[in-house]
């Protein structure tokens, strides 16, 4: 039974990293090759199996990720960083920073990958946190939260426009409706069970004055740190970039020049070294850095993130072999016959899926692909479908999931906090999304 072997693989992985203390990318390695042999994958196509699953993973990320981090490592050693958090800290104040962060994270949720917004948002975050002195994690799970429920919800982010194809949602109604859900769930799964994290796992939330990905936190002079100004636009680039892509798509005609070139420098990548150019300038040789000095900056950027995407791709790697293994199929056969409510049971197919697969992409686009006959028998509003398959493909990202490695190796947890702390929260997200849901198929 595929779900079986599915637990006894993550009991496995789990002991590994916490008894043993095996390095994870090596324990994913191993429980992948038992996992695939366990799912019937043969001997001789599994390495290829798990090769093709870390190289799918890093190979789309690799670029962001580092381009990224050099770009945070310049805004922290700048001091950019340093000058943003000190005037949002001053302007909201300890209090109401955590509201400043929700909603800096879903505006620029709406325009950037999950990952992506983490990696532009990280350096900012871990910065305020040390100037106010306060544990990074308190900003970071809301900000993260933010961050994932705009991926999931709301175009133009690929899968809700993919699942709305799928379904033949218009994106406009997937837009509205996705924003009246996604708002009380931020609320709810970011800063409220934020409060209530903090006061039932306290230990979670220690003091960090050195980020895995960052390095040291630095204090500096005010009249030594670039503007406010300056900081901002130069660590908000590559959203800036981004999001003008975003809007043109519904101002511009695809043959239109304009158009193609606004597209071709708002892709992640392309924006990515825009921004690090852009930085290399405003943060460096403007302020008289020579470029050896930025050079190293940027070389210690890579050198820390370099054992953080071998996790990642061990994770993917893990999650080609369960998608490679059969496990969508035998899924989608468990729930052929549910008689339950339309919604309900897209979002539970889906759900499901997530849990087994680990890739929320994948577990979104078979749920809605599984969801269309449901969709022609009931006919339920389709652009609530697609929140409803959204919100199922977010549920509880655990260790098949390279995300939950993200947020592990970035927030500087270990893997016991990270399943006590963000494991959860995803679970909540997706249960919290679809009562949003379920609410307003009351009403359209």
């Amino acid at each position: 039974m595929p779900i079986f072997i599915i637990a006894i693989g993550v009991v496995i992985l789990v002991l590994l990293i916490v008894k043993l203390k095996l390095n994870t990318f090596v324990s994913l390695i191993i429980v992948s090759l038992l996992v695939g042999a366990g799912l019937g994958i043969p001997m001789t196509k599994l390495s290829d199996v798990i090769e093709t699953g870390i190289g799918d993973q890093i190979g789309g990320l690799a670029i962001v990720f580092g381009l990224g981090s050099m770009l945070g490592r310049l805004i922290a050693d700048s001091g950019a960083g340093y000058r943003i958090a000190l005037v949002l800290s001053r302007k909201f104040g300890r209090r109401y920073i955590e509201w400043a962060v929700v909603l800096a994270a879903f505006i620029i949720g709406l325009a950037l990958f999950f990952e992506v917004g983490l990696v532009v948002l990280l350096p900012i975050v871990f910065v305020i946190a040390n100037e106010l002195g306060i544990a990074m994690l308190y900003l970071a799970i809301p900000m993260a939260a933010a961050l994932n429920v705009a991926h999931a919800f709301l175009p133009p982010h690929p899968a809700p426009v993919a699942i709305a194809g799928i379904l033949n949602a218009p994106l406009g109604q997937v837009l509205l409706l996705g924003c009246l859900a996604a708002i009380p769930t931020v609320i709810i799964t970011g800063p409220l069970y934020n409060h209530v994290l903090y006061r039932l796992y306290p230990s979670a939330y220690h003091l960090e004055t050195k980020s895995r990905v960052l390095g040291d936190f630095k204090t500096f002079d005010e009249h030594e740190i670039p503007s406010f100004k300056i900081s901002l636009v130069t660590a908000l680039m590559p959203v800036i970039l981004i999001a003008l892509a975003t809007l043109t798509k519904y101002g511009l005609a695809a043959t239109s020049h304009l158009r193609q070139v606004v597209d071709f420098i708002g892709t992640p990548d392309i924006a990515m070294i825009i921004s690090l150019i852009l930085a290399i300038y405003t943060l460096g040789l403007r302020r008289h850095v020579t470029m050896k000095k930025i050079g190293r900056s940027m070389q210690a950027a890579i050198s820390q993130i370099a054992m953080m995407l071998f996790i990642i791709g061990g994770g993917g790697a893990f999650k080609q072999v369960l998608i490679t293994g059969g496990v969508a199929k035998y899924v989608s056969q468990l729930f052929t016959n549910l008689n339950w409510s339309p919604l309900l049971a897209a979002w539970l197919i889906t759900a499901v899926l997530r849990i087994c697969i680990g890739s929320t992409t994948v577990a979104a686009l078979t749920g809605a692909g599984l969801a269309v006959p449901l969709l022609q028998q009931a006919g339920v509003n389709p652009a609530l479908m697609v929140l409803v398959v959204g919100a199922g493909s977010v549920f509880c990202d655990h260790v098949n999931g390279a995300g939950f490695w993200m947020i592990k190796q970035y927030f500087g947890l270990s893997l016991k906090e990270t399943l006590l702390t963000w494991t959860p929260l995803t679970m909540l997200m997706s249960v919290v999304g679809l009562g949003c849901v379920l609410g307003l198929s009351l009403v359209f």
